[in-house]
């Protein structure tokens, strides 16, 4: 027998059948999924101090299980001291399992501990039907102990759906759990 996380199975489970009956999907095959989440950070700090990203890669590392991957500029920028090729931030691709565990951690643990949270906003979708959102803290997540951190810094995350539109996607992240701000409790989890 094989493992399958929770989220995976209720999305297959309730919300499939949750977003057929509202948006009048003919075929499963229609009904938007989550294809990925990204974590990244970039580092204005890392040109002059290489633990700044050393940490960063260490904190994605913990966070969401995988190795993270430091970024490169692509151009050179005088202003900010930078050249084509220096790290300077980094990033984490989520899919599949991993993917849906990382969300439930987001939802039921990390989200929760966030200072003077009121819900999330809906404003992070860019017309394609992806969402992302900026964290302001990484000490919301409880693999990060909070003695050992250098630097409080925040990150964004971003879920890659494959829905055509934001409505659409905006519904699919109601039902996987996500609280945003002004909305009934539309969670099938």
């Amino acid at each position: 027998m094989s493992y399958e996380p929770r989220l995976e199975t209720i999305y297959k489970t309730q919300i499939i059948k949750e977003m057929r009956e509202k948006f009048n999907y003919r075929n499963v095959m229609q009904v938007p999924r989550l294809e990925k989440i990204v974590l990244s950070r970039g580092i204005g700090g890392a040109v002059a101090d290489k633990k700044l990203l050393e940490n960063a890669v260490n904190e994605f590392t913990l966070i969401a299980g995988q190795k993270a991957v430091v970024t490169k500029s692509k151009v050179d920028v005088s202003n900010f001291k930078l050249r084509k090729g220096m790290a300077i931030g980094c990033k984490v691709t989520l899919r599949r399992d991993r993917m849906y565990e990382f969300l439930d951690r987001f939802i039921n643990i990390a989200i929760p501990r966030t200072r003077d949270f009121r819900g999330l906003p809906d404003t992070g979708f860019d017309g394609r039907g992806n969402y992302t959102l900026g964290i302001k803290e990484q000490i919301i997540f409880p693999e990060i102990d909070v003695d050992k951190i250098y630097k409080i810094a925040g990150m964004d995350v971003t879920f890659v759906t494959s829905a055509p539109t934001d409505e659409e996607a905006l519904h699919l992240l109601k039902c996987f759990g996500l609280p945003f701000k002004g909305s009934q409790d539309n969670r099938l989890v």
